[in-house]
């Protein structure tokens, strides 16, 4: 009788042992979860870019939809197809001219809410091209998110003629214009390549 008690005093606590291994995992994996929480809640929605030739500069744009309870902040974004990539916003200098110029902050999508990428406005700006960026061809955009996770998008590269916007910074020069043409134009008409392909 000794052995069979001392027999069940062991798988006692040998399971209490695993169940108290088995309640720790579900911590490290909420933990886990919480660090990619914000990228399962933000979509992009009509992803587009002007197309330009290899070592341009370009402008994404595209509708971000926050489903979730909390703000989301776009910190960064990075593309395989360009140098680098920056959050733009775009303003009235102060000569009056529409000028571009990096965001500070980031992009912050409200909950349950969007923010809207568009020609003239804010923007991502895809910096040194690396190769022709073709109308009909593919972009692809990792968005980097506040908690450290990121988001993958597709934009479509569709051809836009849309007014010229400068860097705050610039000296104005024509050829300063020309390359930091980012096909924003100030407003939407019958230009506007459709979102929905």
């Amino acid at each position: 009788m000794k052995k069979l008690t001392l027999a069940a005093a062991v798988l006692a606590l040998s399971a209490a042992g695993l169940a108290g291994c088995a309640a720790d995992t579900p911590a490290t994996g909420s933990s886990a979860e919480a660090t990619v929480q914000q990228s399962q809640h933000l979509a992009v929605t009509g992803a587009w870019a002007k197309a330009k030739g290899a070592g341009d500069m370009t402008g994404a744009f595209g509708t971000l939809k926050n489903f979730g309870e909390e703000d989301i902040t776009v910190v960064a974004a990075t593309s395989p197809a360009a140098d680098a990539v920056e959050l733009h916003e775009t303003g009235a200098g102060s000569d009056g001219a529409m000028k571009m110029r990096e965001v500070e902050g980031g992009f912050v999508v409200p909950a349950g809410g969007e923010y809207v990428l568009e020609p003239g406005a804010n923007h991502l700006m895809l910096m040194g091209l690396t190769d022709e960026l073709l109308a009909g061809e593919t972009l692809a955009i990792t968005l980097e998110l506040g908690d450290g996770s990121s988001l993958e998008m597709e934009a479509t590269a569709k051809d836009f003629a849309g007014a010229n916007e400068n860097y705050e910074s610039d000296d104005s020069s024509s050829e300063n214009d020309a390359a930091h043409d980012a096909g924003n134009g100030a407003a939407h008409g019958s230009e506007e390549p459709s979102m929905g392909h």
